[in-house]
């Protein structure tokens, strides 16, 4: 009788996951990226282009799960077409949906820009309001896309808006291990000046779609390299695969 080795099952390596800073240390990394990345994009901002603050909250619920720069191809036509609250709010869904088609998720988003818009001439005389609270209830509105048109249509900060690219940057500077945009944004909150909420946002967005790319990262040229855990993590891996 021959008995068949049985083959070892390869086990998979899970990668490390980076250090989470605390206490003043935690307070030091957070003051560090913020410098270091204002020095590295002097001139970050809202990639979206926008008039007023209800062409902003209309891109920027036309901006979830597509890109900045297919909105900006897309609004220009759209606002054309509907250049206030009250014109949107009368506009035929299947005439928007086709006017947003590209961005993806058209049919919600159509649904959600017109309910906006019904809503802002119902309940605020067809203007945007100031307030979280006010905008939350608003159809396609939550707290990311709030948080967007307080701080940079009206200047106000009232949070920081976390979308993928500030919650992976978040965990890979060492800040938090929240997975959960609120949880992720309540983290934050305490470790930067409130003057900086808006900017903030800015600032790891463009440093995620720049440099530290969800897949392959260049943390070679990455300009906090030498206080990002996630990179020296990176370093060891490459240095031991030579």
């Amino acid at each position: 009788m021959v008995v068949k080795a049985v083959p070892k099952k390869k086990t998979k390596k899970v990668a490390k996951r980076p250090k989470v800073f605390t206490g003043a240390a935690l307070k030091k990394q957070a003051a560090n990226i913020e410098r270091l990345l204002r020095k590295a994009y002097p001139d970050a901002k809202c990639e979206l282009d926008y008039r007023n603050a209800f062409e902003l909250a209309a891109a920027t619920i036309l901006s979830a799960q597509c890109t900045d720069k297919r909105v900006n191809m897309v609004t220009p036509a759209l606002f054309a077409r509907y250049p206030n609250a009250a014109a949107l709010a009368a506009a035929d869904l299947h005439e928007v949906e086709d006017l947003i088609k590209s961005t993806g998720f058209y049919h919600n988003k159509a649904r959600s820009l017109i309910g906006m818009a019904m809503a802002l001439v119902t309940n605020h005389g067809g203007e945007v309001p100031r307030t979280m609270d006010d905008l939350v209830v608003l159809p396609g509105i939550g707290r990311k896309t709030a948080n967007v048109v307080l701080g940079n249509a009206f200047g106000l900060n009232e949070g920081i808006v976390v979308d993928t690219h500030v919650a992976r940057l978040s965990t890979r500077l060492g800040l938090t291990r929240e997975t959960d945009p609120v949880k992720i944004e309540r983290a934050l909150m305490p470790l930067f000046p409130r003057t900086s909420w808006a900017l903030l946002s800015h600032l790891l967005i463009w440093h995620g779609r720049r440099v530290c790319d969800a897949k392959k990262p260049r943390c070679a040229e990455c300009v906090l390299n030498r206080i990002c855990p996630s990179a020296t993590t990176q370093k060891r891996v490459e240095s031991g695969k030579k």
